[in-house]
């Protein structure tokens, strides 16, 4: 599945990135701690994470995650919203708790 086709079936709101819309999503990271998801996240993940600064497009493009969800309507900020577009790294933000987050992506099969 690519990340359009699961932002779509999320009901996800696109912020920044539109590049990248068409790569193939092989799994989910969830976590918080950026040093933490630069160390365990793989390339082309899901990553859902609260945090909404700019380093995250930094950690991004490092492990390569196929796009970023800022989940349970956490702010997301000007600079990382400008970064992940910049940088062509697909962000989106979602209302949705993490763990609903979790129960869809892997209802749609991506695990």
């Amino acid at each position: 599945m690519t990340v359009s086709e699961a932002a779509a079936k999320l009901n996800l709101r696109p912020i920044a990135g539109s590049k990248g819309l068409e790569t193939e999503i092989n799994g989910v990271y969830l976590g918080d701690l950026l040093s933490w998801v630069m160390g365990r996240a793989k390339e082309r993940n899901i990553w859902i994470t609260i945090q909404g600064h700019v380093n995250v497009a930094a950690v991004a493009l490092l492990t390569g995650v196929s796009c970023v969800i800022v989940a349970e309507g956490a702010e997301i900020g000007g600079e990382l919203a400008a970064k992940a577009d910049a940088e062509g790294i697909p962000l989106f933000a979602s209302d949705m708790d993490v763990f609903t987050l979790v129960k869809l992506i892997v209802g749609l099969g991506i695990a």
